[in-house]
């Protein structure tokens, strides 16, 4: 199975069934446009096809912080559940690192939600290690006492 390089508003739009069910706050009909913007900023979407449909998409992006110097992070990696176990988070995550290394990244990192039991013993099973907390301030929800943050 090969991985390919999502680059037309259909083949983005196609992607959308898959990486909605990783994110399901998204609207389908602002997918390619939030695709589109990332896009201006690095980032960039891959697929693997049965056939003509996408059954597993990954979204990263090549960067530089302090933290983890040059490394490329994923922001999206899912396989469609009718396609789950069959080996292709693996194809996709074994061209994300030969795609790191071909862009000289000192590391490969992603964030995965803390409910995501199945999604860390993948990663953990394929060599990845837990490195950090991921702490977050939602800037949208306020809290009882009016500061942002959460509602509790």
């Amino acid at each position: 199975m090969n991985v390919k390089r999502i680059r037309t508003d259909r083949q983005i739009q196609a992607c959308f069934p898959v990486i909605r069910q990783l994110r399901p706050h998204l609207i389908e009909t602002e997918f390619v446009m939030r695709v589109r913007r990332q896009e201006e900023a690095g980032f960039r979407l891959v697929a693997v096809f049965a056939g003509r449909k996408p059954c597993a998409v990954a979204g990263y992006r090549i960067a530089e912080c302090l933290s983890r110097g040059r490394n490329l992070y994923v922001d999206d990696l899912v396989t469609d559940e009718k396609y789950r176990s069959q080996g292709l988070g693996k194809v996709l995550l074994d061209w994300l690192i030969r795609e790191a290394r071909g862009h000289k990244c000192e590391q490969l990192a992603l964030d995965s939600g803390v409910q995501r039991f199945a999604a860390h013993r993948f990663y953990l099973r394929h060599g990845m290690n837990i490195t950090a907390h991921h702490f977050a301030l939602d800037l949208q929800r306020r809290s009882r006492n009016g500061k942002p943050g959460n509602s509790g």
